[in-house]
Formats: structure tokens, sequence, C-alpha cells
């Protein structure tokens, strides 16, 4: 049987949008049970060359119908994320193989969360400095920010003594932005709804 393409909206390892990922090989596995039967297929992305590993229910079909894929099916965004912070972040995890553009969106994303707590003067290092000073953010979290490649000037003005950001660069950066969202917005967030339950048990 023929094995038809994947459809995902981005290949997850260079980040081409509407990839064209082809089947290259399937095949069925069964837990020690006998009660859990999975459809897998490899797939080859025709820009990158990289594979990538979807199941599903078994089935005749040419496709496999994906309930799930390696390299993962990355979490979605949380709500409590301010609008702007959260559609740069997006961006910049849709793009890994941008690395440049991708700290660039990264390192507005965290612009946008700094300005949403009322820090607007100053560099972008200045501001997280007066956040740490402030008890927004931990003096930890303050070194972290420092020790990632989050100043995007010189690919914004490109800067012609500037190095090329790498993969790893965008990742770290990337990193970063995710946990300054969870530690602003998420978390606190999530508390409180806990609290709101907590003291409204009939309203869960």
């Amino acid at each position: 049987m023929a094995l038809g393409p994947l459809s995902l909206e981005r290949c997850p390892h260079c980040g081409v949008d509407t990839p064209n990922l082809e089947g290259v090989q399937r095949l069925e596995t069964i837990n020690n049970a006998g009660t859990f039967r999975r459809d897998w297929c490899i797939y080859r992305c025709n820009r990158c060359g990289s594979l990538v590993t979807a199941w599903g229910p078994v089935s005749q079909n040419p496709s496999v119908s994906p309930q799930g894929w390696f390299p993962g099916q990355e979490k979605e965004l949380s709500d409590s994320i301010p609008d702007r912070a959260r559609s740069y972040l997006k961006q910049a995890r849709a793009c890994p193989g941008a690395p440049d553009g991708a700290v660039m969106l990264a390192a507005s994303s965290v612009d946008a969360m700094l300005k949403e707590k009322g820090y607007t003067d100053g560099s972008l290092y200045s501001r997280i400095e007066k956040a740490a000073v402030d008890h927004l953010i931990t003096s930890e979290m303050a070194a972290w920010a420092h020790e990632v490649r989050l100043d995007a000037n010189d690919q914004r003005h490109c800067d012609l003594a500037a190095t090329h950001t790498t993969t790893e660069d965008a990742q770290r950066v990337i990193d970063f932005a995710m946990a300054l969202a969870e530690f602003l917005f998420v978390l606190p967030a999530r508390v409180q709804r806990g609290r709101s339950n907590a003291a409204n048990p009939g309203t869960q």
C-alpha cells in the first residue's frame, strides 16, 4: 500500500509552513495484553530531510490519522499570557529554522511582558534588572536573561560585525521567554483559579 502524506501546520524540525511530509515506512504495534493496537508511520520532510514519526488508530487508510507525533506537539500557549506577548512567542516557536528571526520574536515577547507589568523605560536588560530589584522576578531569572542572547539589536539593525544566531541560541531565548511567561502570568492565574475554586467549591 502506498503511504500518503502527513498533514501538519509546520515541520517540527525546520518550521516550514504546510510541509511536504512524505510517508517512507509504516508498521503496526500492539501492547503485551493484546488490547491496544496502533498504526505508526515515519515521514520525511522534503525540505529539510528530517524525519517525523506519527501514530494513530489502526486502519486501512494509506495515511495514519495522527493522534500524536514526534518531535512532539507543542503545548498550546496559555490565554493567561497577554495577547501581544503570546503572539510574538507563538511565532518564535514556529520558526526553528530561522534562529535570527526567532530571537527577535522571543525578545519582543519578553519586551511586551515587561511593558504589560509597567516596565517601559530603558533597555530590555535594564528593565529586567529593575523587575528583579522590585522582586517582580527573581535575581536568578535576571541572571538567566544575561546568559542568553536576549538582546536582538544586532539582528534588527543588520550589524555587519554581528555573528548569526544559532538554533541553540534561539532555543535558549525561547526557553527564557516561556519561563518568564509562566512566572509572570500563567502561575498567578492558576493560583487565582485554585483559590477561587477552593472558596467556591460548588462552582467547579
